[in-house]
């Protein structure tokens, strides 16, 4: 517990846009920001819990923040927080692939969501239990080193397909386009020869 407790301090240390905001909140209303960031996380808590809308909370949390720490990362010359959060997108976005097609069992499970944010929020924390690091070493890393010539063949492969598939369907198309410009004819237009002149009567 302690232990914990020492991580959440050392995050409200850190320098964010959430830290600045609970900082903002501390000067206006004199309460310390570690208890404005427990009021917080008890009202969303609960929120999850029993309140309506929890799938868009939850995925507004796991997708904001580190949305907005990505592009800090994009921007800053260190390569390290780039690789940290490109390890958080690939687990985020394995995550939702598992989610999609388990949703309609877990949708019933209580206090779903409220996990699912507990997780995504494991997966963000900073420092040494970044939950998206070590997921990525433990399972991303060994199944995608054992499996990754099979799945570029196959990448491979279906791109060739694809790539065959579009020229096929080009040049049928053109060849539709040559047959039926070849079916419409010109229309010819016959001009009359001007009518002749009436002999002068006194010619």
């Amino acid at each position: 517990m302690d232990g914990l407790r020492q991580r959440f301090e050392h995050f409200l240390e850190q320098r964010n846009f959430i830290t600045e905001a609970l900082g903002a909140l501390e000067v206006r209303t004199g309460v310390e920001k570690r208890y404005l960031a427990a009021g917080a996380v008890t009202v969303l808590s609960l929120y999850l819990l029993f309140g309506y809308g929890a799938p868009l909370l939850c995925n507004v949390i796991g997708f904001v923040y580190p949305a907005y720490a990505s592009i800090k990362a994009i921007e800053s010359p260190s390569k390290e927080d780039d690789t940290v959060w490109l390890t958080y997108w690939v687990v985020y976005a394995l995550f939702g692939l598992v989610e999609f097609f388990s949703d309609l069992l877990l949708f019933w499970f209580p206090f779903y969501y409220a996990g699912k944010c507990v997780f995504l929020l494991f997966c963000m924390t900073p420092g040494p239990w970044n939950g998206a690091l070590l997921l990525y070493h433990r399972v991303v890393r060994p199944l995608f080193l054992k499996h990754h010539v099979a799945l570029d063949n196959a990448v491979s492969h279906l791109g060739g397909r694809a790539l065959d598939a579009a020229a096929g369907i080009t040049r049928d198309v053109l060849q539709a386009l040559a047959r039926g410009r070849a079916f419409v004819t010109p229309a010819v237009v016959e001009l009359e020869p001007p009518a002749a002149l009436e002999a002068d009567p006194k010619s």
